[in-house]
């Protein structure tokens, strides 16, 4: 039994039964034993590929459909544009550099976002964004972004 099993089995044997989400939010984010807070699971050696690494097309397109949307919205300003479950931060910096092309206000005056819970994954987003032209904050919910028209990208 790993220790991860062993403390929900006694969570359970204590409270009684949990919700699924609290059951995933323990398999994947918890501190000691969570898939994503413990390994790598991106890329060959990991254990999936996600479509920003394979091309950064992927990202480009993306970029061009939120700046679509975003014109379609009467380009709101101040405007946040979030990204949850972000993996390595690859789709966020190629959006970026599509966007910072597209429209250089955009990049400048947008609030950027990251939606992240693990805190091994946020270092490795930091890491990847370091050289973007835009300020990017790091959250763990969606409640604490700022209350302005929001634009959510999900990979």
């Amino acid at each position: 039994m790993t220790r991860l099993k062993a403390r929900i089995v006694e969570l359970i044997g204590a409270a009684g039964p949990i919700p699924v989400n609290q059951y995933m939010a323990l398999c994947l984010f918890d501190p000691r034993d969570g898939y994503y807070t413990t390994r790598e699971p991106f890329g060959a050696a990991g254990d999936f590929v996600t479509a920003p690494e394979i091309s950064q097309m992927f990202g480009e397109l993306v970029a061009v459909w939120l700046y679509e949307a975003w014109l379609a919205n009467g380009r709101p300003m101040p405007v946040t544009i979030a990204e949850i479950g972000p993996g390595r931060g690859t789709l966020m910096k190629d959006m970026l550099r599509t966007l910072s092309r597209l429209d250089p206000a955009l990049t400048a005056g947008a609030s950027f976002a990251m939606i992240e819970t693990s805190p091994r994954l946020a270092d490795v987003q930091r890491q990847t964004l370091a050289a973007t032209p835009a300020t990017i904050g790091w959250h763990e919910s969606i409640a604490t972004l700022p209350q302005t028209p929001l634009f959510i990208v999900g990979n």
